[in-house]
């Protein structure tokens, strides 16, 4: 595998399939006006890619600063937004290599904790957080009501 780096321009169109395939509700217009959104003002994030030996990329981190986690005793905590790794190279160490840089950058800004969340029904990214050393510290259940009149 090629070394992990940040996002470039030229991944945009890469960067976008993934994001689509990680978070399929999103438009795929809304993804795109993201990433270009990002590339103007990336603010207090970053973007890691891991690119294929050949073309492409196969997998991506999106990574900020949030001033609260659940779980996490700082107010100052590295969290990842965002973590996708194509099905076809997963559990081959690519996903921890992304993490790693992820860490790495959040230890430059000052962060000494890192967070992250992922759905119930995702155990799959459930069970690869584990593997790398992340404890669960919370389950929440969110409800929605339509009120009269909706």
């Amino acid at each position: 595998m090629e070394a992990v780096r940040v996002v470039q321009p030229a991944d945009r169109a890469e960067w976008l399939r993934m994001r689509h395939s990680l978070w399929p509700h999103g438009e795929l217009a809304e993804h795109g006006a993201e990433i270009d959104q990002y590339f103007v003002e990336s603010g207090l994030g970053v973007v890691f890619v891991a690119p294929r030996p050949t073309d492409g990329l196969q997998g991506f981190v999106e990574v900020g600063i949030r001033t609260y986690a659940e779980g996490c005793a700082t107010s100052h905590v590295g969290y990842i937004e965002g973590w996708y790794v194509d099905a076809d190279v997963r559990r081959q160490g690519v996903g921890q290599a992304l993490i790693a840089a992820a860490e790495a950058w959040a230890v430059t800004q000052g962060c000494t904790e890192m967070g992250s969340d992922t759905e119930l029904h995702n155990v799959v990214s459930q069970a690869a957080h584990t593997r790398l050393g992340y404890v669960e510290t919370e389950r929440l259940v969110h409800f929605r009501k339509l009120l009269p009149g909706s």
